[in-house]
């Protein structure tokens, strides 16, 4: 599985950015995606995750009503939507999948591969 994320950046507050997470190597079908994210000298942290077979999500609190969770099976993406920014949102941001999907879940021990990162920059 290979996972590419792209589409960070340096945003004022309240700003929007949309990431993409392009995903091959497999059929997803039976996966679900998460995003997740890390700033400097802090844990990674569950941001939103989303089944692939029926679009199922699931949230932080800390994001939910901000940011959305999407996926277009014709491309193989992932896209987290992320509006109304704020500069604790800063971090690297990570795309992950897990052949896991009875339940979505924010563990990130239960995500099989992980792409590289994006850097997700709010300024105040």
């Amino acid at each position: 599985v290979q996972l590419v994320e792209s589409g960070g950046g340096l945003v004022q507050l309240g700003g929007s950015l949309r990431l993409s997470c392009a995903a091959s190597g497999r059929t997803f079908s039976s996966f679900a995606m998460g995003w997740f994210r890390q700033a400097p000298g802090k844990e990674r942290e569950f941001v939103a995750a989303i089944r692939w077979s029926d679009g199922i999500t699931y949230y932080a609190d800390s994001v939910k009503g901000r940011f959305t969770i999407s996926r277009d099976n014709a491309k193989n993406t992932v896209y987290l939507q992320m509006n109304s920014l704020k500069p604790e949102d800063t971090a690297v941001y990570y795309c992950a999948a897990t052949q896991r999907s009875d339940f979505l879940t924010k563990a990130t021990w239960l995500y099989d591969s992980w792409g590289q990162g994006t850097q997700v920059t709010v300024s105040s």
